[in-house]
């Protein structure tokens, strides 16, 4: 890999999470941030002055064909995400996918294919994988400090006011606290359990439009339970707990983490506490783009394996609940 070289990305959409990206992006050390293209340019023309982005695109055509765009993150609603990616693939451009990458394990399937089809690399965005935070809380785990792993307990929950239309209330453009929120509940049980779960039992409520407000999971894997809530009801403590027969870590804000703690019995015997220069967003920015410069088409935190295990553990999950 060349050093000097970076990443040229483009960014699709012109929402909030596409602000955090180009705000993190000034701190990378891979990539720099070449355009940004959203339905009409009134909406990206914000990002101009704020970002100093190069270049302004009305339309998301001109970014797929953009000659000097290497990668684009796909900051818009998972709704959307299928088709976008599909068409970033086949224009040859790298790319980087809001979570949840698709909304169902048949569209995931297929983005995979097209990757491979393509040569180009393909990644979902769960940050939270690649924060320093979750990686030391890794570490302590693979040095046995906490034993092996019994239980996986995390959160995920805000109030969100309900607005008639909203995407986030919208059955048909894939609504519901699972897909929003719970998402990171079930990565972050992966990332530290790394089985498949035998059985699940789900406990939920509806909205009046009928996605899934407010969910429970408990989750029963072969050698460890993980029990996991997310929520538009309330605000939940937003903690994960890595739970084993020598002791504990804690996670405050898990998913977007920048400390923890190892528990022994009640004694805090270790604390990692981060210092990072953007929100978070900056570490899978310069790990996606180094995978690119080396010519890798997946990332090893990331694989699409894992994409494909939760699309389809959020599907069976719905499933249960009478909403697939």
């Amino acid at each position: 890999m060349t050093v000097e070289k970076k990443v040229r990305w483009g960014v699709l959409g012109a929402g909030r999470i596409a602000h955090t990206f180009c705000k993190d992006i000034q701190h990378s050390q891979f990539a720099e941030l070449t355009a940004v293209a959203s339905r009409t340019k009134s909406a990206a023309q914000q990002f101009a002055d704020k970002y100093k982005t190069p270049e302004i695109l009305e339309g998301y055509q001109a970014l797929y064909l953009h000659p000097n765009v290497d990668a684009i993150y796909i900051a818009t609603p998972h709704n959307f995400h299928f088709e976008q990616a599909a068409a970033a693939l086949k224009a040859g451009k790298h790319a980087l996918c809001e979570k949840p990458i698709t909304v169902s394990p048949e569209q995931c399937e297929q983005l995979i294919q097209l990757a491979g089809e393509n040569n180009r690399f393909l990644m979902e965005g769960m940050w939270s994988y690649f924060l320093p935070t979750i990686l030391k809380a890794k570490e302590w785990v693979n040095s046995g400090r906490i034993g092996k792993i019994h239980q996986v307990k995390a959160d995920f929950g805000y109030p969100v006011t309900f607005v008639e239309g909203d995407r986030m209330y919208n059955p048909a453009l894939a609504g519901g606290c699972l897909l929003d929120m719970g998402i990171y509940t079930l990565a972050i049980a992966q990332y530290f359990i790394n089985q498949l779960p035998d059985l699940s039992l789900v406990s939920h409520k509806l909205a009046k439009t009928g996605v899934e407000d407010d969910l429970t999971l408990i989750a029963q894997y072969p050698d460890a339970t993980a029990t996991l809530a997310c929520s538009f009801r309330a605000k939940f403590q937003n903690s994960a707990y890595i739970i084993g027969e020598n002791g504990y870590i804690d996670i405050p804000n898990f998913w977007r983490a920048d400390r923890c703690s190892l528990f022994q019995l009640d004694e805090k015997v270790e604390e990692f506490v981060e210092k990072r220069r953007g929100s978070g967003f900056e570490f899978q920015i310069d790990a996606a783009s180094r995978c690119i410069l080396d010519g890798e088409k997946e990332a090893r935190l990331m694989p699409l394996s894992t994409s494909l295990l939760l699309q389809q553990q959020m599907h069976d999950i719905l499933c249960q609940i009478g909403l697939r």
